[in-house]
């Protein structure tokens, strides 16, 4: 019987713990550089990367590229990624879209989404969520295209 109440308090310790770790993404809605509005809650049953970035940022401008080759290659499967652009000009926002061919959604800061996503205090920083809008993962720093493969391949 002993056995029996530790087995189930360990479950019910472990249970706890898994859920304690995820945490629901918070819903926005921002324009994309075109005037569309975004909505996290219409990705629902995708896995979704949320990159805050900016445009001023030589890590940002350089992990781009990456982020391109994996979204085409993996947009079929259940992938999206939306950028968000932090303290940028709309100007050099759409520059840098066009100079790097960026294929899925843009947007710009409201002021308030840093704040809803803990406080995003360096750039880039991505979140991996997944298709329950759960966030999984918190990354700050460039990410390479081999990198996103690994954070999203249980995902998927």
């Amino acid at each position: 019987m002993k056995n029996f109440i530790l087995s189930v308090l360990s479950l019910f310790l472990i249970s706890f713990c898994l859920s304690a770790q995820v945490k629901k993404a918070p819903d926005f809605t921002l324009k994309d550089i075109n005037g569309k509005n975004i909505k996290l809650s219409d990705y629902k049953g995708k896995v979704v990367i949320l990159n805050f970035w900016a445009t001023w940022c030589p890590p940002c401008r350089a992990e781009i590229p990456e982020f391109v080759k994996f979204y085409e290659t993996h947009k079929d499967k259940g992938i999206e990624i939306i950028g968000i652009t932090v303290s940028s000009k709309l100007d050099d926002i759409k520059n840098i879209v066009k100079e790097k061919n960026i294929t899925y959604p843009i947007c710009q800061s409201d002021g308030k989404i840093e704040t809803l996503y803990e406080g995003i205090r360096a750039v880039p920083t991505t979140f991996i969520i997944d298709r329950e809008g759960n966030i999984r993962e918190k990354r700050v720093g460039a990410l390479s295209e081999k990198e996103l493969k690994e954070l999203t391949k249980d995902l998927l």
